[in-house]
C-alpha cells in the first residue's frame, strides 16, 4: 500500500497540469485611472451634499495624478467645493494650482475672480495683475474690472488679449464673455 501511494505521488507531480506556467492573474495598479474614479466618486458626494466626503475623494485624485492637465480639473473640483462650504482661503490655493497645472481654460480665471471676490481682494488684485508681463493676466485683470463693476475697461482688457493671441484655445471663451459683457449692459 505504501509503495501504491509513493508511485501515485511521483505520478501526481510529473503531471503538467498542476504546473502550468502563465496562469497566475495579474492586476495593474494604474494610478491615472483610479484617479479618475476617485474624482467620479468626489463629484458623486457632492451631489448627496457629503462635501466632506468629497473633499477626501478629491484630494485622493490629486495625490495620485498630481501633474497632469486632469489634475487641474480635480483642484477645480475641490475649490468649488470648498467655495460652497464657505472656506475660499482654501479655495483660493486649488484655484491658483489648477491654472497653474492647465492654464488655458477660462473658467479657472472665473473661479479664481470668484474666489478674490469672496476675500474681499478684487482691488488688491486689480494692482497686481496690472503691472503684470504675462499675457494670461490679461484675463484676470478683464475679469476684475468686470467684477469690480467696471464693465467697459473690461471689454477693452479682455478684447486687447483677444487680438494679441487670437490662435490660443481660451481666445474663442473669452470672446463670448465679451459678448456676455456688451449684451449685459445694452
Amino acid at each position: 500500500m505504501k509503495k501504491f501511494f509513493t508511485v501515485l505521488l511521483i505520478l501526481l507531480c510529473s503531471v503538467p497540469v498542476f504546473a502550468a506556467g502563465g496562469t497566475s492573474a495579474t492586476y495593474v495598479i494604474d494610478p491615472e485611472k483610479n484617479a479618475y474614479d476617485h474624482n467620479n466618486l468626489g463629484i458623486m458626494y457632492v451631489e448627496e451634499k457629503a462635501y466632506y466626503a468629497a473633499i477626501q475623494e478629491f484630494k485622493m485624485a490629486i495625490s495620485l495624478n498630481p501633474k497632469t492637465q486632469a489634475t487641474a480639473v480635480y483642484f477645480t473640483n475641490l475649490g468649488k467645493v470648498y467655495m460652497t462650504i464657505g472656506y475660499p482661503d482654501l479655495a483660493l490655493d486649488c484655484f491658483k494650482n489648477a491654472i497653474t497645472q492647465y492654464n488655458l481654460n477660462f473658467e479657472y480665471y472665473q473661479n479664481l475672480v470668484d474666489c478674490y471676490s469672496a476675500l474681499k481682494q478684487v482691488d488688491v488684485r486689480l494692482g497686481q495683475y496690472r503691472n503684470s508681463a504675462n499675457p494670461l493676466d490679461k484675463i484676470m485683470l478683464g475679469l476684475l474690472y468686470a467684477k469690480s463693476g467696471n464693465t467697459k475697461k473690461a471689454i477693452i482688457t479682455l478684447d486687447e488679449f483677444v487680438m494679441s493671441e487670437p490662435d490660443l484655445l481660451i481666445s474663442p471663451a473669452v470672446k463670448l464673455y465679451i459678448q456676455e459683457l456688451i449684451d449685459s449692459t445694452l
